[in-house]
């Protein structure tokens, strides 16, 4: 017996009881969004201040490239380069969780207060604590977004945690939440003041492989659990009762998927500072681009990474931060996301 599921599918049975539905569209989709990243990332590594060409892009890669151009590609835009695709990625997976815990294109860690959060922790941990230890800043983060995720669920609930509710209430707390950061690095002295502003804005430029081989390991750990979770979310979103009549308990996926969420979004703010606007971007081009019923959690990653080397690229054209260039381009979505969802309801 064939069920028409109203879009072409690939059906994998490796045994006789066990079957992998593959989406068609989402494939090719993810393909082409392989293919773009691939191709900006040679963009990335041979543009700058001194540009390569490609011969001389992949002979550093390949150790068989000139001193200057080993260290121009592998030494400094490398490192820049994976990062860029890292957080891409985590703040993809990050954004699409929240929207399906939320059922809401505005869900994200950004517009919900986790991102002022998890920025809050870092802050405390570098200004008020004076520690600058990369473990030291990704605990405070991860820290600061949890209680900021308890505090929103707790103000946000009245007889359930409805997902508008806690957009609005996210939204105020990362208000005041800002104002905080704001006030405590007005204290210090303007100098180290100046340094957690610079890394508040969300910059890729001064990160190298210390950094990354610790970021990687957290990212690699996370990414299976994204994957466990990816089915229970997407049942959650017919619904509590539905999700528990198909076996799912209901609130220790929200439980688990809310700290994994945290987890993706903290792991960025540690390294390289609130990128804001690409976990709320991502699942819904991925979404749109794909056409499945909600965001696809490994096509938002592969848009999320897309988009952070793009904004990263022109980031390095206008020698600005990456967290500006995506603020500016984000913005404007989130006020056409707004304006939508208001005429909706």
């Amino acid at each position: 017996m064939s069920v028409d599921l109203g879009r072409p599918v690939a059906v994998w049975r490796p045994r006789p009881r066990t079957s992998l539905r593959v989406d068609r569209r989402a494939v090719a989709v993810g393909l082409v969004l392989l293919a773009i990243v691939c191709v900006l990332a040679v963009v990335s590594l041979a543009y700058g201040t001194y540009q390569l060409s490609l011969g001389e892009v992949v002979g550093a890669l390949t150790g068989n490239g000139d001193r200057r151009a080993h260290t121009l590609v592998v030494e400094w835009r490398l490192p820049r380069l994976l990062f860029a695709i890292g957080c891409g990625i985590a703040l993809a997976l990050a954004g699409s969780i929240f929207q399906s815990l939320t059922r809401n294109p505005l869900g994200s860690p950004d517009v919900i207060g986790l991102d002022a959060g998890s920025y809050a922790g870092a802050v405390i941990v570098t200004l008020v604590i004076g520690s600058t230890a990369y473990t030291d800043i990704a605990l405070g983060s991860l820290v600061g977004g949890l209680l900021t995720a308890a505090l929103v669920y707790v103000l946000a609930y009245r007889r359930g945690a409805q997902g508008f509710r806690l957009i609005i209430v996210g939204i105020a707390v990362a208000a005041m939440l800002s104002s905080f950061n704001a006030y405590v690095m007005m204290r210090e002295d303007p100098q180290t003041a100046m340094i957690v502003a610079a890394w508040g804005a969300g910059s890729l430029a001064s990160l190298g492989y210390s950094q990354l081989v610790p970021f990687s390991i957290a990212l690699v750990a996370l990414l299976p659990l994204a994957a466990l979770l990816a089915r229970p979310l997407a049942q959650l979103e017919l619904g509590d009762d539905a999700a528990r009549s198909q076996g799912v308990h209901a609130e220790r996926v929200r439980l688990g998927a809310t700290i994994l969420g945290v987890a993706f979004a903290s792991l960025v703010s540690a390294a390289a500072g609130p990128i804001a606007f690409v976990a709320l971007v991502a699942p819904q081009i991925a979404h749109r681009l794909a056409r499945t019923a909600g965001p696809s959690p490994v096509v938002s990653a592969l848009t999320g990474a897309a988009l952070l080397v793009s904004a990263d690229v022109v980031a390095q054209h206008l020698a600005v931060a990456t967290g500006l260039v995506t603020v500016t381009l984000g913005g404007l979505y989130f006020i056409w996301l707004l304006i939508r969802e208001y005429r909706r309801s």
